[in-house]
């Protein structure tokens, strides 16, 4: 196997068909993943690290009411006319940029059946002996290394599925998928097998999915088997848990670097004051601001 070479991974699947509910009223008419954290919109984020990390093609997995993201990826000619009528040339450079970051695909999920399901949307446009990135849409990292670049290095190592890993608190491991196996590394992971949010005591470990993953033909086929999972969707930890039951090797990388969650309002509070702070046109304004705060 480790004979062969490799086909690179140039292509990312991002599923963003949900509805994000949990950010409503804002949610109502625009997606989750167009909310700008300072002043860019999380989806943003994560195309800039999949394309730092060698990705050439993005493929979106959309639902209803996901327009926007189809848009901000496209090319604005009313918006770059007026920026050069108004001899805005910064401003304009910036969002030229945006619509030549990849090649953009779009596909979408017209019933929100699962995560699983999601990427079966977008299996056509993968290849058979091809690899793909999976990037989940409330997952940043703030990393030397671009995560999905960590991702793509392990990938590149072990040749199987990469489940994308960070080590949590004790008490937060209930809200995630937490992996059991045997560290074959200081970062890596021969997974045994994925305990969907357990409780603290029951927990196999504190390494828990972060919504990243390097994902295999045979990933896509075991999905493709599926008619739907325990929970009545067809989901990619249930696919795992399938291979794995069957001895196909899965491995997991513990990503180095900050994760910034912004799946709820607190952590998407959390992540816009970190960038807030490292902005180079008002980040020592915030900074002097928060500072003076009476708390």
């Amino acid at each position: 196997m480790h004979g062969i070479p490799q086909r690179k991974i140039k292509k990312a699947i991002l599923p963003v068909a949900g509805f994000g509910t949990r950010f409503l009223p804002a949610t109502k008419a625009q997606p989750k993943e167009m909310l700008p954290v300072v002043d860019k919109p999380v989806v943003q984020y994560l195309v800039e690290e999949a394309v730092a990390s060698g990705i050439e093609e993005i493929i979106f997995v959309t639902g209803r009411g996901k327009r926007a993201i189809e848009d901000h990826f496209d090319v604005s000619y009313e918006l770059e006319d007026t920026l050069v009528e108004k001899n805005k040339q910064d401003l304009l450079e910036v969002v030229q940029k945006i619509s030549t970051l990849a090649k953009f695909s779009y596909v979408r999920q017209p019933i929100p059946l699962g995560d699983g399901h999601a990427l079966l949307q977008a299996a056509h446009l993968i290849d058979d002996d091809e690899s793909v990135l999976v990037i989940f849409g409330d997952c940043i990292y703030d990393s030397e290394v671009p995560a999905s670049r960590q991702l793509i290095e392990a990938y590149e190592k072990y040749q199987t599925p990469i489940i994308g890993l960070s080590e949590v608190a004790l008490e937060d491991v209930s809200k995630f998928g937490v992996v059991a196996g045997e560290k074959v590394s200081e970062s890596d992971w021969k997974v045994t097998r994925i305990v969907e949010k357990p409780k603290p005591e029951d927990a196999p470990s504190r390494s828990v999915a972060v919504g990243k993953y390097i994902i295999t033909n045979d990933v896509f086929k075991v999905l493709a088997g599926m008619e739907s999972g325990k929970s009545g969707e067809i989901r990619l930890a249930d696919a795992f848990d399938n291979m794995l039951e069957k001895g196909l090797p899965i491995h997991g990388r513990t990503l180095e670097g900050e994760w910034l969650d912004t799946g709820d309002k607190f952590n998407f509070l959390k992540t816009t004051i970190h960038f807030g702070l490292k902005h180079p046109e008002i980040g020592e304004k915030f900074r002097a601001y928060l500072k003076g705060l009476s708390l």
